[in-house]
């Protein structure tokens, strides 16, 4: 069903038509509609959403012949209950499956496609239009044998060329008998200069295509239509998109419908987003190249004060350049601007156990998840549980052993971080407005005037403080 509702915008194109999947009920009483789709080509019927529709047995007997007498039913005059003129037809949706005794094919029928065509704008048809319905009537046959969609194929996504895109029919021998005018243009763009029809469609790509090259044998199954598969062909810059629907009819292959679409400036446009995505990846990396090499000369010159105020002060701007080093180190592996921050987090956690004191043996840990942020969120957040992470260790376990944990929780558009220790805890008087500690005034600005969150830094509840992060996310 999946396959057939994935692939199913080609019949209603082909028929000018809207389509409607009908189930039966499970107790058999009625039928109920679990698709709709209205085609693209010509008007339609059903201007609101019949999903959910239940009918009654009997109340549409179109519907339930097609499924009695398993075969494709047509009324005879137009239906003008709507207003307008529309021709109903019912096609029986069958499956073939492989369970019966010693492995023989067994049938299964699923439901009904109940097809409506708005004729009010009925005039004489074109050869397009005549073929388009020609083939219609080829799937349609085909869906009430079970030959369609094909077996084992995947669903079609949106990147399949559509019928608008362009438009070939083939006979058994591979040669095309019609060509719409959207297909012939993508041809001439490949450098076709002779006519199309009547040309065998394989050998003609690939003397376009690979002239001085060994032919490609997925475009040759392809261009023949001898099996439903995609390929891509590509000629003096431009790139054109081939999907073969071979069109098996009482058993028999009767041709194939081949459509195209001509990708040529979406390909430019992948390569453009690559080689975009690669060079960001690339300047990241030496973003984090260049921060290390701060960092390197930062301890190096730190080794050498004399002065232990100078030489701690130097140690933190190198924890601090190290968390932003981290960040972007992650984002050189990643194509999108985002990063899954538990990683980044362990990694915090594990610079802050490495500044604790020997005897004090402080493990903090992570417990609950941060999933995956934004670059502008990760960058101030990785610098503000540095700053927390390390004044806990330094100043509220110092030379004690304790309990450091960062407990996260999140929800649809907020973050909720807490830093907790079980330490000596804030000093008598504290107030962060007012307090003087650096790394404190570094938090704030990032939490508040980066992040637009807020933070709160209170006695936790046994002894110890504890400092309570809110961030807002922006969707992803």
């Amino acid at each position: 069903m999946h396959s057939l509702v994935s692939d199913w915008q080609l019949l209603a194109d082909l028929s000018f038509a809207d389509l409607i999947l009908w189930i039966p009920l499970r107790e058999g009483s009625g039928w109920i509609a679990i698709a709709q789709m209205r085609p693209t080509t010509g008007p339609t019927v059903y201007h609101d959403d019949v999903v959910g529709t239940i009918i009654a047995k009997g109340e549409r007997e179109l519907i339930d012949t097609a499924w009695n007498e398993r075969r494709i039913c047509r009324e005879g005059d137009p239906d003008w209950s709507s207003g307008v003129p529309v021709r109903e037809e019912t096609i029986p949706v069958r499956r073939a499956d492989l369970g019966g005794e010693a492995g023989e094919a067994v049938q299964r029928y699923l439901g009904v496609i109940q097809r409506s065509t708005n004729l009010s704008s009925a005039r004489t048809p074109s050869r397009l239009e005549l073929t388009y319905l020609q083939s219609a009537s080829d799937l349609a046959q085909m869906v009430a044998e079970g030959r369609f969609p094909f077996s084992g194929a995947e669903p079609i996504l949106v990147r399949s060329p559509r019928v608008g895109d362009g438009l070939l029919r083939l006979d058994r021998m591979g040669r095309v008998t019609y060509a719409s005018p959207n297909a012939l243009s993508a041809y001439r763009r490949l450098g076709l200069t002779a006519d199309l029809v009547g040309a065998e469609l394989g050998r003609t790509t690939a003397q376009l295509c690979y002239s001085d090259e060994p032919i490609n044998e997925n475009l040759m199954i392809v261009a023949s239509g001898r099996e439903p598969r995609e390929t891509e062909v590509e000629s003096g810059g431009t790139v054109v998109q081939l999907r073969a629907i071979p069109l098996v009819v009482g058993g028999g292959r009767i041709g194939a419908l081949v459509l195209i679409r001509d990708v040529t400036e979406l390909r430019r446009r992948e390569r453009e987003l690559m080689t975009k995505d690669a060079t960001i990846r690339e300047i990241h990396h030496r973003v984090k190249n260049n921060l290390q090499t701060v960092a390197a000369l930062l301890r190096l010159q730190a080794r050498r004060l004399q002065v232990p105020e100078g030489r701690e002060a130097l140690e933190e701007a190198v924890r601090r350049v190290g968390s932003i080093a981290i960040v972007h180190e992650t984002l050189s592996h990643t194509p999108e601007e985002q990063v899954d921050f538990d990683d980044i987090a362990d990694r915090v956690i594990a610079m802050a156990s490495e500044v604790s004191a020997p005897e004090a043996q402080v493990v903090p840990r992570r417990v609950g998840t941060f999933g995956v942020l934004r670059s502008e969120i990760a960058t101030p957040l990785a610098m503000v549980l540095t700053e927390l992470l390390q004044n806990a260790v330094q100043h509220g376990l110092a030379h004690r052993p304790g309990r450091l944990q960062v407990i996260v929780s999140r929800g649809a558009d907020r973050l909720d971080v807490v830093v907790s220790d079980d330490g000596t805890g804030l000093p008598e008087g504290f107030d962060l407005e007012s307090s003087t500690s650096l790394g404190l005034q570094i938090v704030r600005t990032l939490v508040v005037g980066e992040l637009s969150g807020r933070l709160t830094i209170e006695p936790r509840e046994g002894g110890g403080t504890e400092v309570t992060l809110v961030i807002p996310l922006p969707a992803l």
